[in-house]
């Protein structure tokens, strides 16, 4: 078996097959259509193993048989293969998340609402980010020195929040930043004072309300890393802290 063939083994594997299964399927492709002997000629899988397998591709909708002597098999084109596992995983999928959302316990606890999370990379963190904005009533304070952490989905949920009435407060050193948010109504940006030295490890901060903030760092090796809390006494303090700062635009920048 090729290096390629290995791989797509392990990605039909990945998708639901065994590996029997997966390179019956490759090599009935690769004959046209075949017996078991056919079939047994070139691959590893036994020919005694090669009737329950193509059984179980049959049922999977990936196979055809003909009842001649011997049993003749004949794959289903690409296209139709393609639809049929895609079908197979959305149901899957569809299945495994109904379950989850219908035992899933809601975090209404007071210790649970007193967390403190951490998020890994910078994909997560633009997910959590839009998440926090998106619930924004009243205001919203966002900054970052770095543009590619405005992402497309940021910037159009702040928009959003804008336009639904929100106060929003933009800062950041950068101009770049400064222009994503400098045509929208309703949104404030601002420049921090340039008497500290720029900061190469900060990443973003977002404060929603007075009861929702996220933190980011960024890492030596340029991944992110941020702290986030909703609803908590953390959140609130902090913002307060943040608030009564004179440094606040500095640490916004």
């Amino acid at each position: 078996m090729t290096v390629d063939e290995s791989e797509a083994v392990d990605a039909f594997e990945r998708l639901g097959l065994t590996s029997y299964e997966a390179k019956v399927f490759i090599a009935l492709h690769r004959l046209g259509s075949g017996t078991a002997r056919d079939v047994a000629n070139v691959t590893d899988v036994p020919r005694s193993q090669v009737y329950s397998v193509a059984e179980s591709l049959e049922d999977r909708g990936l196979l055809e048989v003909q009842q001649s002597s011997p049993i003749r098999y004949r794959p289903v084109s690409l296209d139709e293969a393609q639809e049929t596992l895609r079908n197979r995983f959305e149901r899957e999928q569809e299945r495994a998340f109904d379950y989850v959302d219908s035992v899933k316990e809601e975090p209404t606890t007071e210790e649970t609402q007193e967390d403190i999370w951490t998020v890994r990379s910078r994909e997560r963190i633009d997910n959590r980010v839009v998440d926090l904005l998106s619930q924004a009533d009243d205001r919203i304070i966002f900054g970052t020195r770095l543009p590619e952490f405005v992402t497309d989905a940021i910037e159009e949920t702040i928009r959003e929040r804008a336009a639904a009435g929100v106060g929003v407060l933009i800062i950041s050193r950068t101009e770049a930043v400064r222009e994503s948010f400098e045509d929208i109504d309703g949104v404030v940006t601002q420049t921090p004072p340039a008497r500290h030295k720029d900061d190469d490890r900060s990443g973003r901060i977002a404060v929603v309300d007075d009861d929702s903030l996220l933190l980011s760092v960024v890492d030596n090796d340029g991944s992110e890393t941020a702290i986030w809390s909703s609803g908590s006494l953390f959140a609130d303090v902090l913002i307060q802290l943040l608030e009564a700062s004179d440094d606040l635009e500095s640490t916004l920048g």
